[in-house]
């Protein structure tokens, strides 16, 4: 490889006879190595260049023909390359620049030896120095090292400082040479004091303000939420969310949170409830002391407190209630009995205190309280010896109508189907000592209800409603509802502009023995089997005395019956309870009348 020995401007007369600015020619000879100095030349802004090179003859075949590719064309390279090359190729070359200079007297020279001397004018002082090749570091390549490498590199005191990360897992290290690269740290507790021993140069990244808020936000935010949700619970527990409808809590004994329903104005009288007139004509009462309660107070007269509503379900006792309360024009206040009762000692009797506060503060009204039964049972009947939070809740019942003033505006309507398990206490006069029984209509009751609910459908002209009032006996108002409602559904099954009698019929039938199997396969014997069945019930019902008339004879299959035979019963018969003995001989009768007519 070619090496730069010197380099400097010539003048024009410095080179005579193998002698330069008074140097001699010569050849160098370097250990066993033959070195022969090579003349190059070029110009740079209008200046000569005189190079001395010394090339080893006796080195490697590769690097003797790479120094005489670069001397073959040394002349055709131009003077801003030469410049460039001269530099990259110097160890520690110098170079100085000067008048043009004439080609050499002696080409044949072989080797030039020349001094570097200072330059003659102001060009020539300015000298140039190449930097140094650096050298290998011996230090890991790329930008992350291994634990193990940083470690050798300190002990071997080629890491200038490190930095490390706040939260003590990462370092970034900065190497004597400039260089920067991460590592990861383990949890190795001696690393500082290495550190410290190699004289690193130790410190710690800030994080910014901004990062050390977020992070202090982000560990206080769990703690934060449970906390919230903690006193959210508590605070709804303890008096939250009150007033009608109300979920409540089990530690909320100054206010009540039961479902109970504010009605300023029901919108429904006395005309929308058919077939109780009795029932009515007891209430009436209630409504005329909530309209006129000067006219019985003149006369020193107490409206009974309470009304207890008995009679089976569907006849419509809740209907009744917001009845009295649309007649009279004053505020409904209803409720469900199962909804003072919890699993918390004290919850029910706060419930009902809280309720009857509500009433006093918008009598005069109505309180009605469906299904009593429920908390109003017979007290001392219950299992174990522990507190019963239903007795308490009935105490607490008691006491408020026994609170009440003579006069105070609020009058209690409860419903009930089991007057008979309720507490002794509860009916007395005072409380309740009024009970007003709600029947199932009778035959007119029956015309009347399904004249109302026919309201808002379209009716055939055959549709007779006394014919289908003495077809329903024992059929109360939700029954009647039904009713009409499932012969709406068929009409519209069997798209049908009206709704006709054989809908009705279907209905009835649907209600009573349950839907049609149209699935079913019947053969043709067995089909007359159950007619012969259904028309020996229907023969010995016709012969005998005292029994109820034939309505109508079906061998469609229903339900779990192959054929149905329809009697209808005495309306008389059905109010009084009330069966002689030659009636139930003829019922059973009829019962057998089916197993005769196969034998006949």
């Amino acid at each position: 490889m070619a090496q730069v020995i010197g380099l400097t401007a010539l003048p024009s007369c410095a080179i005579s006879k193998g002698v330069v600015a008074g140097s001699s020619f010569s050849q160098k000879k370097l250990g066993s190595s033959l070195v022969r100095p090579a003349f190059l030349k070029s110009s740079l802004l209008g200046n000569r260049l005189a190079l001395a090179v010394s090339v080893e003859i006796a080195a490697s075949r590769r690097r003797s023909l790479v120094a005489r590719a670069s001397l073959k064309n040394v002349n055709t390279i131009p003077a801003a390359t030469m410049a460039s090359l001269v530099l990259a190729l110097a160890g520690s070359p110098a170079f100085a620049v000067d008048a043009p200079v004439p080609q050499l007297s002696q080409p044949g020279t072989e080797a030039v030896q020349i001094q570097a001397k200072p330059a003659a004018n102001a060009l020539q002082g300015a000298a140039m120095t190449a930097p140094a090749v650096k050298k290998d570091s011996g230090l890991p390549e790329g930008a992350q090292w291994r634990y193990s490498e940083f470690l050798n590199a300190v002990k071997a005191g080629k890491v200038e400082r490190v930095r490390f990360a706040k939260d003590g897992s990462t370092l970034q290290l900065t190497a004597v040479d400039g260089r920067r690269a991460n590592v990861t740290l383990p949890n190795d507790p001696d690393l500082v004091d290495i550190l410290a021993m190699n004289g690193v140069d130790i410190s710690v990244s800030e994080g910014e303000a901004a990062n050390s808020y977020i992070n202090v936000l982000g560990n206080l935010l769990f703690p934060l939420i449970a906390f919230g949700g903690l006193f959210f619970l508590f605070r709804r527990a303890q008096g939250g969310q009150g007033g009608p409808g109300g979920l409540g809590g089990p530690m909320d004994f100054g206010r009540s949170k039961s479902k109970f329903q504010e009605v300023p104005e029901t919108g429904v009288t006395f005309a929308d409830v058919a077939g109780a007139d009795q029932a009515k004509l007891e209430l009436q009462e209630v409504v005329d002391f909530l309209k006129n309660p000067d006219k019985y107070t003149a006369l020193g007269a107490k409206i009974p407190k309470g009304c207890l509503l008995v009679g089976p379900p569907g006849t419509g006792k809740t209907l009744l209630a917001r009845a009295v309360s649309g007649e009279a024009g004053v505020p409904f206040f209803s409720c469900a009995a199962s909804e003072f009762v919890e699993l918390f000692v004290g919850v029910g009797a706060s419930r009902v205190r809280d309720l009857f506060e509500k009433a006093k503060a918008k009598a005069p009204c109505i309180v009605f309280i469906d299904e009593i039964d429920a908390v109003g049972r017979q007290r001392g009947a219950g299992m174990g010896g522990g507190n019963d939070e239903r007795e308490q809740t009935i105490n607490q019942l008691l006491t408020e109508m026994d609170g009440f003033s003579g006069n105070s505006g609020v009058i209690v309507l409860a419903a009930t189907n089991r007057p008979d398990v309720l507490d002794s206490a509860l009916l007395r006069p005072g409380r309740f000592d009024r009970q007003v029984t709600v029947d199932r209509p009778d035959v007119q009751g029956r015309v009347r209800i399904l004249q109302v609910h026919s309201r808002g459908k379209t009716l055939a002209k055959d549709v007779d409603f006394e014919k289908i009032a003495r077809r329903t006996p024992g059929f109360t108002g939700a029954d009647l509802q039904n009713l009409m409602n499932e012969a709406a559904i068929l009409a519209a099954r069997r798209e049908l502009k009206e709704i006709s009698k054989d809908e009705i019929a279907d209905a009835l039938e649907r209600i009573i023995a349950g839907p049609e199997k149209k699935n079913a396969v019947v053969s043709e014997e067995k089909r007359k089997l159950v007619a012969y069945h259904e028309a020996g019930h229907a023969l010995v019902g016709a012969l005998m005395p005292e029994y109820d008339p034939v309505a109508k004879i079906s061998i469609v299959p229903r339900g779990g019956a192959g054929g149905l035979t329809f009697f209808a019963p005495s309306e008389e018969r059905l109010e009084s309870g009330l069966y002689s003995r030659s009636y139930l001989e003829n019922q059973m009768a009829v019962a057998l009348g089916g197993r005769y007519k196969y034998d006949f």
